[in-house]
């Protein structure tokens, strides 16, 4: 039987003879039913006209995206330790050509997901390679196809050593970041999917209730979510997309992007006090 994927957010349910009547995800005010009404695919469908690229994103971090881009078009981030490999996120595929390329790179130790719209195929690439699921227990409950991988935590999990997984809020009560101190260059990188995320320029970040959907946070969320982020040392900010990267001053980026978002709520002009 097929585990079947929804067309429009990419999460993977499980193995059914029929599709379920509907995707959770979808159905959320913060997501979307596609236009065409719901559809589902599987993953060999999926491999006819997609492939999995893998790529070098700096030294012991690499993206794992689908192309052409598939449902959400989010990529991956493997962060190789010596400790062991994290696949931060996830995508809706996984081919032969990408597992060989995954297990040169040491394979996967443990998964860990921004949130519910990332889920993709996280328990297909955790059978391939033999790992963990972590998955914060405020998102229980979006949790799609359940595995006995799948370990909950609540505010702060250790994947592997070195790396922290932290519950920030904010797009989901779950919503979670990975601290990675050994990246740019030693200087701290945090991974984000769109839990915090980058913007268009690259200089900025933002946060939402719903993207698709144009929903806001309220003031106290956004400014919890930067507070929870400060705990951490961080020159680069990793997004849910190549190349949304902050390259530079990520942990100053994400403060001044939550005053001027708060700003922006309570109707001033950021840096004017109006």
């Amino acid at each position: 039987m097929p585990a079947w994927i929804c067309l429009t957010c990419g999460v993977q349910y499980p193995d059914t003879g029929q599709p379920p009547g509907g995707c959770a995800i979808c159905l959320d005010e913060r997501q979307y039913v596609g236009w065409d009404g719901q559809r589902w695919t599987t993953m060999p469908e999926i491999a006819g006209d997609h492939t999995v690229v893998v790529r070098e994103e700096e030294e012991d971090l690499y993206g794992v995206g689908v192309e052409p881009a598939f449902a959400i078009g989010q990529r991956a981030l493997l962060v190789c330790t010596r400790h062991g490999n994290v696949l931060w996120d996830c995508v809706s595929l996984l081919d032969d050509e990408a597992r060989s390329r995954i297990t040169e790179l040491g394979g996967i130790d443990a998964i860990c997901i921004s949130h519910p719209h990332f889920y993709a195929a996280n328990v297909e690439f955790a059978d391939a390679f033999d790992a963990r699921i972590f998955i914060p227990r405020a998102d229980q409950q979006w949790i799609q196809r359940p595995s006995p991988r799948v370990e909950l935590f609540d505010d702060e999990a250790e994947p592997v050593p070195g790396l922290a997984l932290a519950r920030i809020g904010g797009h989901f009560d779950g919503a979670a970041v990975l601290h990675w101190p050994a990246g740019a260059q030693g200087r701290g990188a945090l991974l984000t999917g769109d839990t915090i995320t980058v913007a268009q320029d690259r200089d900025w970040v933002s946060f939402m209730w719903s993207y698709p959907n144009h929903i806001p946070l309220d003031e106290a969320t956004v400014l919890d979510i930067a507070r929870r982020a400060g705990r951490f040392a961080f020159d680069r900010v990793y997004g849910g997309w190549w190349g949304r990267v902050v390259v530079h001053d990520g942990a100053a980026a994400v403060r001044r992007s939550a005053d001027r978002y708060v700003a922006r709520l309570r109707g001033q002009r950021p840096g004017t006090g109006r």
